[in-house]
Parts: structure tokens; C-alpha cells; sequence
């Protein structure tokens, strides 16, 4: 699951100032890790030791309260909004990659990515965002194609993955949606031609790069393997907490390639 880290902390620079362009430096000293890495440690931990993923994202929260969550979570994590929230947003897919990795079976991957997702993101499609990327993990994960992937994404979750990142990218801006962030995010992952090239597509798309960035890493991670320059650089930018985490998850349910 570091892939979904390293993209997000790769792309976190660049949400508010897209580029449109994958020639950039990889990690430089203003990037930071943000709620898509918190939260994804927070479901590793629970994936991890059993604990209630509400009480963690909740707790979580309370420990990084500055990582720049959504409103209607932050309302959600104090208590102001009690229940799920009918969100459609792409939080529900930027957190889920520990799924893609725990579970052996692609019928676990799918009831374990909803489980873990209506808590908060009860939205069709929410839920089915979640799905979509979890699943594409454990393909990935599991060695099937690309073509493979791309077809199943497409006739089980119906995104249209017919586009090129050179369609989507001219037009492309700030979408906090998971259908307007997951097929664009996969379809860097499908483009690219190893780990590195795959995030680079996703924040050259624009729009919202860190979830992007960690959406198409924590896919190709799965698929490629990270090379260990960037998994370590990206640990550089955890705290103790969300390192000690990180490594028991990866140490668990399958390092990188």
C-alpha cells in the first residue's frame, strides 16, 4: 500500500496548482502526506488488528486533524453528522487500497470494500468507486493484464475507460467525485508503462492530484512493484505512527515487488 502513498504525497503540491504535464520533479520538500494517506493507515490498522475502522478514521482524525479531510467528513468525525452521509465523493476510493491487498478472494475484495466504505460513503457510487479500485488491485495484485482489467472495470462498474490521458487531460479540472476521479485515475494506470510513469500521468491530468496519484499508485503498485528509491523517499514523509503501521501492513500482506 505504499503506492497509494507515495502518489499521494507526490501529488499533494500540485492540487491547487495543476501542471498538465508529467515532467516534474518526483518529491520535493514542500510535499506532504494528506487525508488519503491517514485514512488509508487508519483502515490498515483495522484490517490489522480487528479494531473498529469507525473508532479509528474517528481517532485518526483527532491526531491529524489538519490533513485536509472534506467538510462533511470533519462534520461527520466530530459528531455533528451522525451516520454515513450519502457521500459519492472519491474519499471512499483514495482510502481503500489495504482491501486490495488483505483478501485473497475478489467476492471478500468486493463485500470488504463496501463494508468498510458505507460507514461514511453510502452513495452508490461511492460504494461503487471503492469497489472498482479495490478490485483493480487484487487483479493487478493477482497478475492479470491490463486488457483484463480494463475490461472488468468496465462491464462491472460500467466507467468508461475508452479515453486516453491526452483526451482527458486539456478539459480536465478539480472533481471531488469518485465518477469523476476512478476512471480517469485507472486509465493512467492503464497508460502508463511502470510505477513511476503511471503516478506521473495521474497528477499531469490535473485536477484532484493527490487522489488521483494515489489511486493510479496504489493500483500499479500492485501490478509493477515500487521501486525501493520511491517507497523509501516516500516513508521519509510518514511520522513514526504512520510508518510503524505502513511496514507491519506491507510485512503482513505482501511487500513490494
Amino acid at each position: 500500500m505504499i503506492g497509494s502513498i507515495a502518489g499521494d504525497i507526490i501529488g499533494s503540491i500540485y492540487e491547487f496548482e495543476n501542471i498538465k504535464t508529467t515532467r516534474f520533479p518526483l518529491f520535493q520538500d514542500s510535499c506532504f502526506f494528506t487525508d488519503d494517506t491517514v485514512l488509508s493507515v487508519a483502515l490498515a490498522e483495522s484490517i490489522l488488528t480487528g479494531e473498529n475502522y469507525e473508532n479509528l478514521m474517528r481517532d485518526y482524525y483527532l491526531i491529524y486533524p489538519n490533513a485536509g479531510y472534506g467538510g462533511k467528513f470533519r462534520k461527520w468525525a466530530t459528531g455533528e453528522i451522525q451516520g454515513a452521509y450519502n457521500s459519492w465523493g472519491n474519499g471512499a476510493a483514495m482510502r481503500i487500497s489495504p482491501v486490495g491487498w488483505a483478501y485473497d478472494d475478489l467476492d471478500t475484495v468486493l463485500k470488504k470494500a463496501e463494508e468498510f466504505t458505507v460507514i461514511t460513503h453510502d452513495h452508490p457510487e461511492g460504494i461503487k468507486g471503492a469497489k472498482a479500485v479495490a478490485s483493480a488491485i487484487w487483479l493487478a495484485r493477482k497478475g492479470h493484464s491490463k486488457s483484463y482489467t480494463k475490461m472488468f472495470v468496465s462491464i462491472q462498474f460500467g466507467y468508461d475507460l475508452s479515453r486516453t490521458c491526452n483526451d482527458i487531460r486539456p478539459e480536465y479540472t478539480f472533481n471531488e467525485s469518485c465518477q469523476g476521479t476512478v476512471p480517469e485515475a485507472i486509465t493512467a494506470f492503464l497508460e502508463g508503462s511502470d510505477f513511476e510513469s503511471c503516478v506521473r500521468l495521474a497528477v499531469s491530468l490535473g485536477g484532484d492530484t493527490d487522489t488521483l496519484a494515489c489511486i493510479t499508485g496504489s493500483i500499479a503498485e500492485a501490478f509493477y512493484g515500487i521501486p525501493t528509491h520511491i517507497a523509501d523517499k516516500a516513508m521519509e514523509f510518514l511520522d513514526d505512527e504512520l510508518k510503524a503501521v505502513t511496514v507491519a501492513f506491507m510485512n503482513k500482506y505482501g511487500e513490494p515487488k
